[in-house]
C-alpha cells in the first residue's frame, strides 16, 4: 500500500501538482504516520468508510490530494506577504484539510469540527505528526465548534463529506469567506454538483461558479471540484 500511495502522489505531481509536491517522500512518509492514526481509532470512533488501507489511501487520501493543481492555480506563492487563510468545514478525520496542509505549507489551514470526539483525534493527529524528526503541519489547527459560530474571514474553504449542498449550508459556508474567498467543494459526478448548485437557486450578488473535474488516481468513479468565488 506504501507503493500505491507513493505511485498516486507522482501521478498527482504530474498532473499539475508539481508546486505542491516538492518533497513527495517526505509527505508519503507523513501521510503514512497520519492513516496509522486513522487505522487505530476508525474502529471505535468511525471517522471514515474504509474497509481497507488500499480504500483508505485511494478514496481519502489520493482523492483529498488530487485537485492540488487547481488549488495551487486559485492560491499561489505569494512569498513574504500574509499566508492565505484555508478552513476545513466539518473536518471528521481532518479530511481534506491535513493532507492540503501537508502540501500546502504556505497555507494556514483551520479545521472546523463541532463533535468532541473528533476534534480530540484531530489534535492528537496534528501532534503525532508534529512530533519526532519529520516536519509537521505547523500551519494547521482546530477548532471545536458548528460552523454557524465559526469566525469568518477565509481566503478558501474546503469541504468533502458534508453531504448535499442545502440553502442552509451554503450560507453558513458562504458566511465563513472573506470578500474575494472561495469555496471549493468535493463533489461526484458533474452533472449532480450542477443540480446541487442550481437547487440553491439564485446566488448572492456577483458570485461566480465553476465545476472542475479532476483525476483521482486508480479511481473509476468521475469527481468534481465545485468552485464558489465570493465578490
Amino acid at each position: 500500500m506504501e507503493d500505491l500511495l507513493r505511485r498516486g502522489l507522482e501521478i498527482i505531481r504530474e498532473d499539475g501538482g508539481a508546486e505542491a509536491l516538492e518533497d513527495p517522500e517526505g509527505i508519503a512518509a507523513l501521510l503514512e504516520r497520519y492513516m496509522a492514526e486513522i487505522e487505530l481509532f476508525n474502529p471505535a470512533w468511525g471517522l471514515v468508510g474504509a474497509r481497507d488501507r488500499r480504500e483508505l489511501v485511494v478514496k481519502h487520501i489520493l482523492d483529498s490530494l488530487a485537485p492540488l493543481g487547481i488549488l495551487r492555480r486559485l492560491f499561489p506563492r505569494r512569498g513574504g506577504a500574509e499566508p492565505y487563510r484555508a478552513a476545513d468545514a466539518g473536518s471528521g478525520a481532518g479530511l481534506p484539510g491535513i493532507p492540503l496542509a501537508l502540501c500546502l505549507p504556505d497555507l494556514r489551514f483551520t479545521l472546523i469540527e463541532r463533535m468532541s470526539r473528533r476534534a480530540g483525534f484531530l489534535r492528537n493527529t496534528l501532534a503525532v505528526l508534529g512530533s519526532g524528526n519529520a516536519e509537521g503541519p505547523g500551519n494547521a489547527e482546530v477548532w471545536e465548534t458548528d460552523l454557524a459560530r465559526a469566525e469568518p474571514g477565509f481566503d478558501l474553504v474546503v469541504f468533502r463529506a458534508l453531504g448535499t449542498l442545502d440553502p442552509a449550508l451554503f450560507r453558513a459556508l458562504l458566511r465563513l469567506l472573506k470578500p474575494g474567498g472561495c469555496l471549493a467543494a468535493y463533489k461526484g459526478r458533474r452533472e449532480k454538483a450542477q443540480a446541487e448548485l442550481a437547487a440553491l437557486g439564485p446566488l448572492p450578488e456577483r458570485c461566480s461558479t465553476e465545476t472542475l473535474p479532476y483525476a483521482v488516481p486508480f479511481l473509476t468513479g468521475e469527481r468534481c471540484l465545485l468552485l464558489v468565488k465570493k465578490a
